[in-house]
């Protein structure tokens, strides 16, 4: 896998997005870091991203952040796309790190989740 195949939607204030780059280092992968907080993905780059997942929204929303009671977002009314706008317009509500690479994407919460996306040569 080149280093250019692999994202990490990272936030360097959190321990477990330092803790999965960190982890791809050690794999021999250097990815491609967006910091999502600085530069957030568009809607329409996150309904891809999820949909490449094959895991809807919701698991890609950070359901301990303090936004995500205030706007009511366990609530099932919400569809994907609304979730999915939720997320585009306020970027902290991402169950960070999410990382993208050709075997799919995942928020990678436990950290470990993240060598489920790499060849197995570098795992």
């Amino acid at each position: 896998m080149s280093t250019s195949t692999v994202t990490i939607y990272h936030n360097p204030k959190c321990g477990t997005s330092v803790k999965v780059l960190a982890l791809l280092r050690e794999h021999g992968v250097e990815p491609v870091v967006v910091e999502y907080l600085k530069t957030p993905p568009t809607a329409a780059q996150w309904k891809a991203l999820i949909a490449r997942s094959g895991l809807g929204a919701r698991p890609f929303l950070r359901a301990r952040e303090k936004l995500y009671t205030e706007l009511d977002l366990a609530n099932p009314k919400w569809t994907d796309a609304q979730l999915v706008d939720f997320l585009a317009q306020h970027p902290a509500l991402l169950n960070r790190p999410v990382v993208a690479s050709p075997k799919g994407a995942r928020p990678c919460r436990p950290a470990e989740t993240v060598l489920e996306l790499l060849d197995a040569q570098e795992s």
